[in-house]
């Protein structure tokens, strides 16, 4: 997992909808996501969804655990194995990531 949730967050859950893989969840006291769904975005957007509504800017990349977009990509081609638009723009290498910004 590439981005967490600070400590910082004020439990407004903003970001939970914004997240194509449903990796945002409640926690027992800030929100958490869950790094075997994270793919921060890569796919789907050019920028991270929870970063872009976080009202607190609380959700970061974690400089301890950085992952290579194509790993990213990896992951949400495995989490949406019927998306084809998803499947066509990653066979056609035009996918939205904020690595290509």
């Amino acid at each position: 997992m590439a981005t967490y949730i600070t400590a910082d967050c004020i439990n407004c859950g903003a970001c939970e909808p914004e997240c194509p893989n449903d990796a945002i969840s409640e926690g027992d006291e800030i929100y958490v996501i869950d790094p075997e769904l994270c793919t921060e975005c890569v796919g789907f957007y050019d920028h991270e969804a929870c970063q872009a509504v976080c009202p607190v800017e609380c959700c970061l990349p974690d400089p301890k655990h950085a992952e290579e977009e194509a790993l990213l990509l990896e992951r949400a081609l495995r989490l949406h194995p019927d998306d084809d638009v998803l499947k066509g723009r990653a066979s056609q290498d035009v996918y939205p990531s904020r690595f290509r910004k």
